[in-house]
This record gives structure tokens, C-alpha cells and sequence, in this order.
């Protein structure tokens, strides 16, 4: 379960959406988010398969690997799914048991809450698949560069966003490496009651928090090394410039939301 986990990790290919300036992707990849909870219709939704189908062929990126993060939220999937079907009361009655009664409309909405949060997960992992961690710090440190008008750190929160990203898949190898050690030692990790099974996970939780405080100490180290005093004053050795590739695939994207909306 633990190497399902894919968001963070960086798939290198040499796809033209692998070229795309880093602020592209971000811009659009929130434009398709947010478009997947403005429409409640069929018509939507078969525009949004399209498109996303579409642009995981164009990203080179094998689907296989893609589908592989949707194994860690299936648990979640299924809690929203029976959610949205048992408590909406409204609509014809399907059927009903004691006090579990599942309506037409109840269903409807269990299907597309799914369909959406399937897509949701496909269309964010898809961006960070696609983006290097160095990229995507410095498409998220120009689209906040207006907030320095008002003294944010854009910076600094860029650093971090990218730091905390790429901790992920470090952090998911390490406690897959500490899980594989305590079973080679005998541990049991999967028998017993949800209490036995927490009890179970100290024995990984204690040496993952003193790894990951050991690894941030040794970047911030690092970082003090190369003389690191924040962005002010900082150049870019790679300054990001649009292309016309980037405006088409700005174009491409408001169509897209667009004719999803009106579908």
C-alpha cells in the first residue's frame, strides 16, 4: 500500500507537457478542479473524461502508474460513496432496509461524487507526474509574486510547498524500509484489532519522526552551506518565459471549461 502512494513523485518523460512552462500546469490543472464541481450533469463529465484521457496519452505518462494512487483513497472512496447514498433522502425511494433507505437521487449523486474525486486525484497527481520539484517552486513562486506588495514571503512559501512535496515519496520509502525491518525482525503488523494494529505502528512511527527530523536537519544544513538567505536578491538560472506552447494550452483549457459548463 505503501508504494501505491504516488503524489510528489516526478515521472521524467519527453512529452510536450513535460515542456510546459511550470505555471501553465498549475493555472489549468486548478481550472480542470475546479470545473469538476461546476457541472452536474452527464454532458459534463463526458467532456472531463475526454479531456483528461486526452491529456494523460499527451503526457507520455503510463496509465498503469497513474491508476496505482488511487489504491490508497479507495477506503475514503468508499466512505463518500456510502455516504452520499444512505443519507440523501431526497428522490424515489430504490429500496429500503430498517433504517438505510437508498433513493434515485441518492445514487445519482454516490456515482458522480466518486466519478469526481477519481478525477480529481487523476488530474492533481498528473501535475506534480509531469513538473520537477525545482520547477514547480518557481511556477508557484512567480503566480504569488504579486502577494510580495503586501510583504508575503512568496519565497518562502514556494520553498516550502516544493519541500513538503518531495519529503512525500522520501518519507513513503523510508517507512516502507522501517515496515520491511520490523517484519524481518517478527513484528506483526497486520493481525489483531484496530487497537492492536495502532500498537503495532509505534515501533514505525518512532524511528520515521527521527528520520524525517534527521533529514530536515540535513537539509537545512545544507541549505546554510550554500549560503541560503531566502529569494531576495536571488536570479534564476532557468527564468521562466511563456512560449507559444503555453498560450495554446491556456486556450485549450478555457475551452475546455467552457464547453463543460455549457454541456
Amino acid at each position: 500500500m505503501i508504494r501505491d502512494i504516488t503524489i510528489g513523485q516526478y515521472y521524467p518523460a519527453n512529452s510536450k507537457l513535460h515542456r510546459l512552462d511550470p505555471r501553465v500546469k498549475i493555472m489549468c490543472t486548478l481550472l480542470y478542479l475546479i470545473s469538476l464541481f461546476l457541472f452536474d450533469n452527464i454532458g459534463g463529465y463526458i467532456v472531463a473524461t475526454v479531456f483528461l484521457v486526452s491529456v494523460i496519452r499527451m503526457s507520455k505518462v503510463p496509465f498503469k502508474f497513474i491508476v496505482r494512487g488511487l489504491r490508497p483513497i479507495i477506503m475514503l472512496l468508499m466512505i463518500t460513496v456510502l455516504f452520499n447514498l444512505f443519507l440523501t433522502k431526497a428522490g424515489d425511494v430504490i429500496f429500503k432496509v430498517w433504517i438505510l433507505q437508498v433513493t434515485d437521487e441518492g445514487l445519482e449523486t454516490a456515482f458522480f461524487m466518486a466519478i469526481r474525486l477519481i478525477y480529481l486525484i487523476l488530474g492533481s497527481s498528473l501535475m506534480t507526474f509531469t513538473t520537477t520539484p525545482n520547477a514547480l517552486t518557481d511556477g508557484i513562486e512567480k503566480l504569488l509574486w504579486p502577494f510580495q506588495k503586501i510583504k508575503l514571503p512568496v519565497h518562502e512559501i514556494a520553498m516550502m510547498m516544493s519541500i513538503a512535496l518531495r519529503f512525500i515519496p522520501i518519507l513513503l520509502e523510508e517507512t516502507d524500509k522501517i515496515m520491511k525491518a520490523q517484519i524481518a525482525r517478527g513484528a506483526d503488523l497486520e493481525s489483531g484489532n484496530i487497537i492492536q494494529k495502532a500498537k503495532a505502528m509505534i515501533p514505525i512511527l518512532v524511528p520515521l519522526f527521527v528520520s524525517a527530523f534527521r533529514r530536515a536537519n540535513d537539509l537545512a544544513m545544507a541549505m546554510e552551506a550554500r549560503c541560503y538567505r531566502g529569494g531576495e536578491g536571488r536570479t534564476k538560472m532557468k527564468p521562466l518565459v511563456y512560449e507559444k506552447k503555453d498560450y495554446i494550452a491556456y486556450a485549450i483549457t478555457i475551452i475546455y471549461f467552457l464547453v463543460a459548463l455549457s454541456a
